[in-house]
Formats: structure tokens, sequence, C-alpha cells
């Protein structure tokens, strides 16, 4: 799961930054420019988005993004503990408002909420076929034996099972695990690690292999 903080205060950006990127994929931009430069060249499960921005206005960024038709979930962060700005902004379409000073951890909590409510029909469990996870905990299980996963592992475990029985590009795998890194990779080749190091563990735990691998198309996750 990707996520995009933007946020011009330094020290509180790089505090979101550090905290989200135990379990999410965390870009970072300070100003509307470059948020702007970013949400046209890429998605994310959730935008964590601050009002006031040196050059721009972040209810101007919504707008764009909800008239772009972009599905990328907001939340809004904001010193403005004004109503006005709360209904504007949860009307132009956010997902949620959060008034500033908060505390990292419920920021976190309302991140993982808006992904399970856009990506995961509301439940914080995804099963596909005899594969279990569960989002809040960060398990994967399989006939009740549990897999040790890398984060890494895991985000794309996790991105197989929500996007199940669909071909998953290896550049749209890249893009939403790696996001701004992959401008720097020169093959694909650290997906089919990955790949095959949760296939391994899935077939230890007594699971099948069941991640497909589709010649020049991308990978699959095929489950009943």
């Amino acid at each position: 799961m990707k996520i995009l903080i933007i946020e011009d205060e330094l020290s509180l950006n790089t505090s979101i930054t550090q905290y989200l990127s135990s379990a999410y994929v965390c870009e970072s931009v300070y100003t509307y420019k470059d948020a702007l430069d970013k949400i046209d060249r890429y998605d994310y499960d959730c935008i964590v988005l601050d009002i006031m921005l040196p050059d721009g206005s972040g209810l101007k960024l919504l707008e764009y993004l909800k008239a772009d038709r972009k599905t990328d979930g907001v939340i809004i962060v904001s010193a403005k503990d004004s109503l006005d700005d709360k209904l504007h902004g949860l009307k132009l379409g956010a997902d949620d408002y959060l008034t500033k000073p908060f505390h990292l951890s419920e920021l976190s909590m309302r991140v993982e909420a808006i992904i399970r409510r856009r990506n995961m029909n509301g439940h914080s469990t995804i099963i596909a076929g005899n594969l279990v996870m569960e989002m809040h905990e960060k398990s994967a299980v399989i006939n009740g034996k549990s897999l040790e996963l890398t984060q890494k592992e895991f985000q794309l475990l996790l991105y197989f099972a929500v996007n199940k029985n669909k071909v998953l590009s290896k550049n749209a795998i890249a893009q939403h695990l790696w996001g701004d890194d992959m401008d720097f990779a020169e093959n694909y080749d650290f997906i089919y690690t990955h790949i095959k190091n949760i296939r391994r563990k899935m077939m230890q735990a007594g699971g099948e292999d069941c991640i497909r691998s589709l010649y020049g198309m991308g990978y699959k996750l095929q489950v009943k």
C-alpha cells in the first residue's frame, strides 16, 4: 500500500513519513508544485494532505484530484480548527479530517480505515483461497500456519490478495511497492526474487503455488 504525505512542515513531514513507513510505502513532498507532479504521475492508496502549503492550497489539490476522477483516499490535516474548512474539504471529497496537533497513532489508524474501506470493502481481513491476511495485525496465515514475511513480502502478498485472480503487471507491482525508487531501477529482477521467496514460504506452510507468472503480462494470485 502506497501513501503520499503532503506537508510543508519539515519535522512533521519527517515524523509522519517515518511512522507510517513501518507499514506502508511512503513518499513525501513539501510544496503544492511537487504534490501536483506526484498525483499526476502516480496513484496512491491514501494521501495525507495539509491545507496550508507555501505555494498553494491543499483544497485546490483536492479539487484537482476529484476533477481528474482519481480514487486516492484523502485525509486532510490542518492547524485550522475551522468548521468551514472541515466541511469544505469533506464536501470536495476528502475521506477524513484531522486537526493539528494529533497523535501519529491516530493518523495511522485513520489511514488504515480509509484503505480498508476503499480497497478491502471495509474489512481488515482478506481471504484468498487458503490464505488469510490480517491488515491490522500485519499477519498472513495458511492452514493455521503463520508465514514469516518481510515487510515488502507482506505488502506484495497483500497486493496480490486484494487483487486476487487479476493480472498485475510488473510495472504496477513496482510502482505500488517502491514508488519513486523505481525510477532508478534497471530491471524488475527484484520482483521475481520477492515472489520466489513468498512462493517458498507459502508452500512450506502447506499452501499451493498459486502465484502464476504470465509471460509478457505479469503475475496474478490464482485462487478459487
